[in-house]
C-alpha cells in the first residue's frame, strides 16, 4: 500500500500536499494560505482522498478554500471538486468541457478496484483561455494555460513569481512515467521550455516528490527517447503495442507505470502521421492494450 500523504511547506504560507506513491489516480495538490482565505490547486480522485486534503488544510489554517484551480480535466485532479463547497472553481475553458459528465472508470476493467466514494459533480464555473491572476492577500499567483496540448489539451500551471514556486500539474511527473495519450509529445517538450523560462526554484509536480528544475532535463530525456523509439518502430511498421514489448526502457524502467509507454507510443505515432496535437485517439482501446502489456488491471492504490 502507498504511504500516507504529507504536507510540505515549500515557502512561507505555500504548501504542497504530497500523496505517495504518485501512481495511477494518486495525485499531488497544493494550497496557498492568506489571512482569511486559501487558494487551492487541484482536488483528488476519491472522496476519502479529497477529504484528506481538506483535513490537511485545516491543520494549517481555519480559513476556507475560496478559490480552487483544476490544472487539467483528469479525474484524479477533479473528481473531488464537489467537496470544496465555498470555492470558486477555475480552469481552462477546455477543461470545463471535459469535466462535465466525467465519471470514474468501471472497477476492475482497466485499474484495480477503487473505493471512489460519493463524488458530487462540480465542474469549474470560472474559465479562461490564456490565464488569470489570483491574489492571496498581497501574494500574486499567475495561473496560465501552457498554450499547447501537452499532458492533455488543457494544462495550466500556477506560478508564484516572488517565491519562485511552480505548481506544474501533470506536465511534470517525478519518479513516474509521463502520460501523453490525451496530449502531445512535441507539445510536452515545448511546455518544458516554457516552464524552464520561468526559472523556478521549487516545483510541485502533479505526481511524485517536490523537486527542483533538474526534473525538466530528466523529463526531456524520456520524451526524446520516446520520439526516437517511435520513429524507429514506426519505420519498421510495428504496432505501438509490439514496439512497447520490444523496447528496452533502460534508465526509465524503474519509473512508476511503465505500461504508459504503449499510450505514449500511440501518441507519438499519431504525430509522425501528421495528426494535430491533442487529436482524439481511441483512449479506451489503447488503455486495453496497456492492460495487455501490464498483464492485468493496472495497479492502483487510490
Amino acid at each position: 500500500m502507498a504511504l500516507p500523504p504529507r504536507v510540505e511547506e515549500v515557502s512561507t504560507g505555500v504548501f504542497a500536499y504530497i500523496q505517495p506513491d504518485g501512481s495511477w489516480w494518486i495525485n499531488n495538490t497544493g494550497f496557498v494560505v492568506g489571512r482569511d482565505r486559501v487558494f487551492g490547486i487541484d482536488a483528488s480522485s476519491t472522496e476519502r482522498r479529497t477529504r484528506g486534503i481538506l483535513d490537511a488544510i485545516g491543520t494549517v489554517t481555519s480559513a476556507p478554500v475560496r478559490t480552487l484551480l483544476n490544472t487539467h480535466h483528469h479525474g484524479d485532479h477533479t473528481h473531488g471538486n464537489g467537496y470544496f463547497t465555498e470555492a470558486t472553481i477555475i480552469a481552462h475553458e477546455a477543461a470545463r468541457e471535459l469535466i462535465i459528465g466525467q465519471e470514474p472508470p468501471p472497477n476492475g476493467m482497466v485499474f484495480e478496484p477503487v473505493e471512489w466514494g460519493a463524488l458530487p459533480p462540480a465542474p469549474p464555473f470560472l474559465t479562461y483561455s490564456d490565464g488569470v491572476d489570483v491574489w492571496v492577500d498581497d501574494r500574486k499567483v499567475e495561473v496560465r494555460y501552457i498554450s499547447t496540448p501537452a499532458h492533455t489539451t488543457n494544462d495550466s500551471i500556477a506560478w508564484l513569481p516572488e517565491e519562485r514556486v511552480l505548481y506544474s500539474g501533470d506536465l511534470v511527473f517525478n519518479g513516474g512515467t509521463p502520460f501523453l495519450l490525451m496530449g502531445s509529445v512535441a507539445g510536452s517538450l515545448e511546455a518544458l521550455d516554457r516552464m524552464r523560462a520561468l526559472d523556478p526554484a521549487v516545483i510541485v509536480p502533479g505526481h511524485g516528490p517536490v523537486c527542483g528544475p533538474e526534473i525538466f532535463d530528466r523529463t526531456e530525456g524520456y520524451l526524446r527517447f520516446l520520439q526516437k523509439t517511435a520513429a524507429d518502430a514506426h519505420a519498421a511498421e510495428l504496432s505501438p503495442l509490439d514496439a512497447a514489448r520490444q523496447t528496452d526502457l533502460g534508465e526509465y524502467a524503474e519509473w512508476l507505470d511503465a505500461e504508459r509507454i504503449v499510450g505514449n507510443l500511440h501518441r507519438a505515432y499519431a504525430e509522425l502521421d501528421g495528426r494535430e496535437r491533442g487529436a482524439t485517439l481511441d483512449s479506451f482501446g489503447i488503455l486495453g492494450e496497456m492492460v495487455t502489456f501490464h498483464g492485468g488491471p493496472l495497479r492502483c492504490y487510490a
